[in-house]
Order: structure tokens, then C-alpha cells, then sequence
């Protein structure tokens, strides 16, 4: 049996994280997709191969559309920020 090494996908990928602190189903449910839907336009920025995983607080659950898309956004650029060294 032949071992393939494992192939580094060629586009980034995103998960979420919705805890139970968020709200119930229906609104963690309903945070999911907003994030879902505002992710996707900034895989296509994001280095290939890149997993990406965005955590929903609980006041995510009463946040507007564009306060989420502004933190997101705000959140990628702060990561993408070089780090100094310690």
C-alpha cells in the first residue's frame, strides 16, 4: 500500500466557533451564518492552505451585520500585523 503525502489545499479554509454562551440554537445558528457570509470574500486574501478559525462571543449574538463585518475585518488586519520578536 502506497502512502500519499498529504496535498496543502489550494485555497484558504474558515471554521467558527459558536459556543452555547452565544445564545440558543436559533441565534448561534443565525451568528454562523453572518460570520460565514463575511468570511468568504477574504479567503480569496488569505495565503493558500490557510486555516482560519473565527470565535463568536456573546455579544455577537445582538451585534449588527457591519459591526461584525468591521470587527472581522479589524481582526484579520491585526493578525496579518508582523509580530515583535520577545
Amino acid at each position: 500500500m502506497l502512502l500519499e503525502e498529504p496535498v496543502q489545499a489550494s485555497t484558504a479554509r474558515a471554521g467558527f466557533v459558536v459556543s452555547k454562551a452565544v445564545g440558543n440554537a436559533v441565534v448561534r445558528n443565525r451568528v454562523r451564518r453572518r460570520l460565514r457570509h463575511l468570511v468568504r470574500p477574504h479567503l480569496d486574501d488569505l495565503p493558500g492552505g490557510t486555516l482560519l478559525v473565527v470565535r463568536a462571543l456573546p455579544p455577537a449574538a445582538e451585534a449588527s451585520y457591519e459591526t461584525l463585518g468591521t470587527d472581522l475585518a479589524s481582526a484579520l488586519t491585526a493578525a496579518r500585523r508582523p509580530r515583535r520578536p520577545r
